[in-house]
């Protein structure tokens, strides 16, 4: 069986941390590298991971320059043919999904590129609603013209494909690096899962307009500056003719 890296960066997540931990450590799939790499904490994050520790899990906790570079730190660290990024407290799996990926991935002949579909939920972990953006049928890197149409977390890469993300962006450095990653890819593969259950929060959330600004720079960088307004444009158009759309 190949191994699978999943990744968790963390800061001051004491509270939310500890679900993240058990939706790794429930997988019916065994052969599990979990990286954790926290950015020096001041709460009890760190002596939740010690208690929580495995024998497939390797951490550090130290300062780094925000979430993408202790992304970037964590990815340096794996040894999986796939990995995914599991954010402490936002997102957590169901204790099949890792199974699921890994059947997929041998299915498909070990495409570069794995995604599939998010689902909102409460606190409790009751789910919501769909995420409001569905995953299309076929992805490319011109499918994010429309948004991001497939969550971060629902999108699992070949580690053999990695490339960095750019701490040029703050926030939306994810968007940046999905484009990347799919302008370099041979195949990617709808495994038709919901792969992420997805707290309705977070960094991104929590900073929306500089968020925002960002990802207008990201996607006139790899669309165009005149197509990317004009894609603006039409959302706006399209929200005011149909306010109640999700």
């Amino acid at each position: 069986m190949n191994l699978f890296t999943v990744i968790t960066v963390t800061y001051n997540a004491e509270d939310t941390l500890l679900r993240t931990l058990k939706s790794v450590q429930e997988q019916t799939y065994s052969n599990i590298e979990h990286i954790i790499v926290d950015g020096n904490s001041t709460d009890g994050t760190v002596d939740l991971i010690k208690k929580h520790t495995k024998e497939y899990t390797r951490w550090i906790s130290e300062k780094d320059k925000g979430i993408y570079d202790a992304m970037n730190k964590a990815t340096a660290m794996a040894h999986g043919e796939y990995v995914c990024y599991l954010n402490a407290g936002d997102a957590f799996y169901e204790k099949e999904t890792v199974e699921k990926l890994v059947s997929a991935a041998q299915q498909y002949k070990h495409p570069d590129i794995l995604y599939g579909e998010t689902v909102i939920v409460d606190n409790t972990g009751k789910i919501l609603h769909n995420r409001r953006l569905k995953a299309p049928e076929k992805l490319n890197w011109k499918s994010f013209k429309q948004g991001m149409l497939v969550c971060h977390q629902a999108f699992i890469i070949k580690r053999s494909i990695f490339e960095p993300y750019d701490l040029t962006y703050r926030y939306s450095s994810d968007v940046d690096w999905c484009i990347r990653l799919m302008k370099e890819s041979k195949s990617i593969v709808n495994t038709h899962q919901v792969l992420i259950k997805y707290l309705n929060e977070g960094v991104t959330t929590a900073n929306r307009n500089t968020s925002l600004k960002e990802r207008f720079s990201i996607m006139a960088k790899h669309y165009g500056k005149l197509s990317t307004i004009l894609h603006h444009a039409w959302f706006l158009v399209r929200a005011i003719i149909n306010p109640e759309k999700k």
